[in-house]
């Protein structure tokens, strides 16, 4: 039994059931302790008395607590919803999963790509750097003449970006490209570098043009005379250009071009198949006079027996090219840049190693100005070319034909400074274009010698 501190046992618990009767008398010490024992146990009864009252009765001592259950319910009611927000998440991180998943692999599709198409670049720069057998004619820039203002304009804004090539078609059936040959074909071929568009501008060979040395004729004289660069000088003083380049094609290697490319694709009228079929026949044939020529059919050459679009190889192209009798030489004009546009379009679907074969097959054939590191450029960028317009010079508004002397039959600049002006607004969209003197002074000697 347990002590208290001043040494009186606590008989708390015995004395609350013992009889009354042998409880001794207490003094006033006692008596105090005796009520303060009274008083803990009227606690003692209350509280166990409390603890069996319904729990009705019990909701003031309830209440203290109601804030824990609205804290406990909270918590039940949002653990759904943060269950939810977890499956939201969880969805969303699957989705982004899945949008990297795609992206590497189509990283990895397009790092495949470009290395095919480095693959085959390689395999153009190999075939350009060993195909020595085309025929390079430097030309000397020094030597090129330039009109005074377009040489100012090439600084400024106007020309920046475009790259102008003049393009050559000799009547030549050998490999031999260079003067001596009168240019069938004269085409001015104007790159926008920026924009990929390329315009594509026919000089009918028949003009009547000073030819780069002040005599004045039949502008397809000057490639004869002094090759192609004095065909480039008489193309530059005539139409204020700034031209430095050159391609030269015989008439071979224009069906080797259209065989290695597959073919093109033509559209031939009823009245042209005869003159198609003779020219094949002149390209191929055996004569004794050099006029009348013959050839055996589907050995020799393949007849093109019917009109419409159709698909022609190389021969058929080139001869589709040189037909004369139907139209007039406009017309002539407007077959033969019809037939480098689809030579352009079927280049664009091919592929680098396909362009390789081309070229090696082809390049004996052909004379350029351009380095290998030139026509490299040019074939990696034919997929982004796009012809975009196509045209004659002069043009059609201000050009007539006649005889002029013992010249022949010419085509006449009516009004050359005036032709210059719409070829400026045609190849660059320059519309405030004035002439140079230069070619004032050559428009006033066209329009002396032919009344034009």
């Amino acid at each position: 039994m347990a002590s208290n501190r001043d040494g009186r046992r606590d008989r708390y618990y015995e004395d609350d059931y013992r009889e009354p009767a042998r409880r001794r008398p207490s003094d006033d010490g006692r008596s105090e302790a005796g009520s303060r024992r009274r008083e803990s146990d009227v606690r003692y009864r209350e509280s166990a008395n409390r603890r069996r009252e319904p729990a009705s009765r019990r909701r003031d001592y309830d209440d203290g607590y109601d804030d824990y259950d609205d804290y406990s319910d909270r918590r039940k009611s949002a653990a759904p919803q943060r269950r939810k927000r977890s499956a939201e998440e969880a969805r969303r991180a699957a989705a982004e999963a899945a949008k990297k998943r795609k992206k590497k692999r189509r990283r990895i599709v397009f790092l495949i790509v470009e290395l095919i198409a480095l693959l085959g670049l390689v395999g153009v720069v190999w075939f350009v750097q060993k195909g020595t057998s085309i025929q390079k004619i430097k030309i000397n820039e020094d030597d090129i003449v330039i009109n005074d203002t377009v040489a100012a304009r090439m600084e400024d804004e106007t020309l920046k970006g475009y790259r102008n090539i003049a393009l050559f078609g000799v009547d030549a059936r050998d490999k031999s490209l260079g003067k001596g040959n009168r240019s069938d074909t004269i085409i001015i071929a104007s790159i926008n570098e920026d924009t990929g568009d390329v315009k594509l501008c026919s000089v009918f060979r028949d003009t009547y043009l000073n030819l780069g040395n002040d005599t004045y004729n039949k502008c397809n004289a000057a490639y004869a005379k002094g090759g192609p660069e004095q065909a480039i000088n008489m193309l530059n003083m005539n139409l204020d250009l700034n031209i430095t380049d050159y391609v030269t094609v015989g008439f071979t290697g224009l069906a080797k071009i259209v065989d290695a490319l597959g073919g093109v694709t033509i559209d031939v009228k009823d009245e042209e198949i005869v003159h198609l079929n003779n020219y094949q026949i002149s390209m191929v044939g055996k004569s004794d006079d050099d006029k009348n020529f013959y050839a055996t059919e589907g050995k020799d050459y393949t007849a093109v027996k019917s009109s419409g679009v159709q698909r022609l190889n190389g021969l058929q192209a080139t001869a589709y090219c040189r037909i004369r009798y139907v139209g007039n030489d406009f017309v002539r004009a407007e077959r033969q840049r019809n037939v480098i546009g689809e030579c352009l379009n079927v280049a664009k679907q091919a592929s680098p190693k396909e362009l390789a074969a081309a070229y090696e097959g082809v390049s004996e054939y052909i004379s350029t100005s351009l380095d290998s590191d030139e026509i490299i450029s040019l074939l990696g960028s034919v997929g982004k070319y796009n012809i975009v317009g196509s045209d004659g010079f002069p043009f059609e508004s201000n050009r007539a034909t006649g005889t002029v002397g013992q010249k022949g039959s010419c085509v006449i600049p009516a009004n050359l400074e005036e032709n210059v002006v719409l070829l400026q607004q045609f190849l660059f969209d320059d519309y405030s274009y004035t002439p140079s003197s230069e070619v004032t002074t050559y428009s006033n000697k066209v329009s002396s010698d032919t009344g034009y």
